[in-house]
Order: C-alpha cells, then structure tokens, then sequence
C-alpha cells in the first residue's frame, strides 16, 4: 500500500487545517485500503512519534490520544481510497510533521505500522 499525505502548512492558532491521505496499491497479503486501518501520528522535533487518531476499515472503530481528542477528527472515504484529519482549535503544540499510517488492526497502527507515507508539515503560530 502507497500512501500519499498532503494539506500541510502554516495556521494560526485557534484555526483549523485539513489533511488529507490518498491510498493506492495493496498490502502484501492482497489487502487493499478499503479492509486495512488507517490513521495519522505525528512526530515534532525533539519528541517521540506520538499517535493521533485511527479509523478502522469499515468506520466502526475510531480511536484518538488524549492530546486531540475533541478537536481533531478522523473519517475516511472508502470510494476515493483516501483518509482525513480535520483539526481545530489548533495549538502551537499540535506543531509536527504529520504522516499517515496503515496497518491490518488498530494496535499496530498506534504502536509499529506497517505502511507509511511521507510526512506533512503543520506549523501553528501563537
């Protein structure tokens, strides 16, 4: 699976941005977007990667870390194979390089994921 990130950028705080992921390809057991889990982390500099927010293949199983919650949210578009991250209410510490992530469950995706894309940056200003 070929994950593509883009939205990135500069935003005030209290703004907002979306990002999006477009999917291509399959897993190496056949698997294509529409039966694997997707989701973002986020790594600024000098920090742990840390996850953000995953949404299981169907839409039934979404998951975010605390530091997002209710602000940031997750949905996906199985027909365009793509994923999104609206976040609002941003803050500078929401400031990283964000990449989207796919694995064949939630636990793996939060922790090891097999497929990655190449990260975008958000910058949020004070």
């Amino acid at each position: 699976v070929q994950l593509q990130a883009s939205g990135g950028g500069l935003v005030q705080a209290g703004g907002s941005r979306r990002l999006s992921c477009a999917a291509s390809g399959r897993t190496a057991t056949g698997r294509t977007f529409n039966d694997i889990t997707v989701g973002w982390l986020r790594q600024a500099p000098g920090k742990e990667r840390e996850f953000v927010a995953g949404i299981s293949w169907s839409g039934g199983k979404i998951y975010y870390s605390d530091s997002v919650k209710d602000r940031f949210t997750i949905s996906r578009d199985n027909a365009k194979r793509t994923v999104y991250l609206q976040m609002n209410s941003l803050k500078p510490e929401d400031t990283a390089v964000y990449c989207c992530a796919a694995n064949n469950g939630m636990r793996g995706l939060m922790s090891t994921p097999r497929y990655w894309g190449q990260g975008t940056q958000v910058t949020v200003s004070s």
